[in-house]
């Protein structure tokens, strides 16, 4: 996925994970670049960045949570 692209999906679920935990867009930041989610994300043979941004959102929450 080009960098560009990835970079907007990024934005996208991190402005989603504020709204959805009602935090702001700068915490929300900082949660997102500690996850494996993160990790995974950046990796391109993961896969994980061609699922839906709920999907991610949804693993993200999960592991949050843990």
């Amino acid at each position: 996925m080009r960098d560009n692209v990835l970079w907007r999906k990024q934005s996208r679920i991190i402005i989603l994970l504020a709204e959805t935990l009602h935090i702001s867009a700068e915490r929300a930041l900082d949660l997102f670049y500690s996850t494996e989610v993160y990790q995974q994300l950046t990796n391109s043979k993961s896969g994980l960045q061609l699922m839906s941004d709920q999907y991610i959102l949804e693993d993200l929450i999960n592991e949050l949570r843990k």
